[in-house]
């Protein structure tokens, strides 16, 4: 019987507030995660943390990807060894936490995507979020999402 890739924090609930350690008031921390279910034809993982919601469009925290596939969890402020970031909305290889404008209360959606294929990394011109999201887009074998809050 096949079952749903499930996403997981043990920092936030889903539809919860995110804890200010995690945000640009806080540590800044990246959160941790968990998941379960994994299809098998999974390859890597892609997570991606966005704020559809943001004055500018969407902005991007966070996008770890090649994650490899037989990673189940990420601690706190680490990244899986063989895994890597691509720039986000700052242009920064990193976790950039939530970070509204103050008086707001901003969505923030952190997406796991179980792909059949890992994302080549060794280009002349660093990968953009664009090009993960159309590799996203034919590659996706399986996805979860967790969402939290935050107001400043």
């Amino acid at each position: 019987m096949a079952t749903d890739l499930g996403l997981f924090s043990s920092s936030f609930k889903n539809g919860n507030n995110i804890p200010k350690n995690y945000t640009c008031e806080g540590q800044n921390k990246s959160p941790p995660f968990t998941w379960v279910n994994a299809p098998p034809d999974t390859k890597s993982f892609v997570l991606i943390a966005e704020d559809p919601g943001a004055p500018t469009g969407t902005w991007y925290h966070w996008i770890l990807v090649n994650i490899p596939a037989n990673v189940r969890d990420i601690s706190e402020n680490q990244i899986p060894a063989n895994s890597a970031m691509i720039k986000n909305s700052w242009k920064k290889k990193e976790y950039d936490g939530p970070c509204p404008p103050p008086g707001q209360m901003h969505h923030y959606f952190f997406t796991l995507y179980a792909l059949n294929t890992t994302i080549n990394l060794d280009t002349p011109i660093p990968i953009e979020v664009s090009e993960v999201q159309g590799i996203i887009a034919t590659h996706t074998v399986g996805m979860a999402r967790v969402m939290g809050t935050y107001r400043r």
